[in-house]
């Protein structure tokens, strides 16, 4: 049928194929890995009476870039499901890899590897996302509990008056002189931080920008030691300091 025809070739037409030599096959799948714009790529290689399919270890390696957690118990759990059930293993060098020795084995362990890499991946960075939500939570909560007490107009995820669209997280105050809170959620963020501070000055507009990090392991040392020249001020989270700091800012 024309429709099997066309349907077939859509479906290969998804897959790229690399040889890479030395009898390396680097398969580019349509599978992302979440939230990024990452593709899964899946190796396939003959080693000896046996064909091997893994993913280089990229599934654990663009985790980790994210912040992920690869050695949690959810991790060892699914990964001794995953042997069990697909017969792939999730290696000590963190490489999700299946051997075949049936041909026609190979297509469809190739794509239960790249599944695994998909899941790999959500697992580790889901704690990282929950993470991420709570501390967001903490800092709005002591905001919101400042500005009561002192009677203050509070607005959130607000967009700033300057250049590239950045939005505060918290502006407090009269636009007359606003502090603007950034929850430095990552070094990207913590940046445009900096990036609104500057912004504020080269402009003349009145405006305190004040950035609160987790801690400055979360955003990167260096990138946080830095960020209190380029920011009217850069702190680590503490829920009763950050408060006390509220207090005397808007006294």
């Amino acid at each position: 049928m024309e429709l099997v025809a066309d349907l077939k070739h859509a479906i290969c037409a998804l897959f790229e194929v690399h040889e890479d030599g030395n009898g390396l096959q680097r398969v580019v799948t349509p599978l992302e890995y979440p939230g990024s714009n990452d593709m899964v790529v899946v190796r396939v290689r003959q080693r000896g009476d046996h064909v091997q399919i893994d993913e280089n270890g990229e599934a654990a390696m663009y985790a980790s870039m994210s912040g992920g957690e690869l050695e949690g118990d959810n991790i060892t759990r699914w990964a001794q499901e995953l042997l069990i059930n697909n017969r792939i293993e999730y290696t000590g060098d963190e490489v999700l890899c299946v051997q075949v020795r049936d041909a026609r084995l190979i297509a469809p362990a190739l794509f239960h590897v790249a599944a695994a890499a998909q899941q790999l991946y959500a697992l580790a960075t889901a704690h990282k996302e929950r993470e991420v939500s709570d501390f967001k939570a903490q800092v709005a909560t002591v905001v919101q509990d400042v500005c009561k007490q002192l009677n203050i107009p509070l607005r959130q995820a607000v967009e700033l008056p300057i250049a590239g669209g950045l939005e505060a997280d918290h502006l407090i105050g009269s636009d007359g002189n606003p502090i603007i809170i950034i929850t430095a959620t990552s070094a990207t963020r913590l940046l445009e931080a900096e990036v609104i501070h500057m912004q504020y000055k080269l402009s003349k507009q009145p405006g305190f920008v004040l950035a609160v990090a987790e801690s400055p392991k979360a955003v990167g040392i260096k990138q946080f030691n830095r960020a209190n020249y380029y920011t009217g001020k850069t702190v680590e989270f503490s829920a009763h300091d950050f408060g006390q700091l509220l207090h005397g800012q808007l006294h």
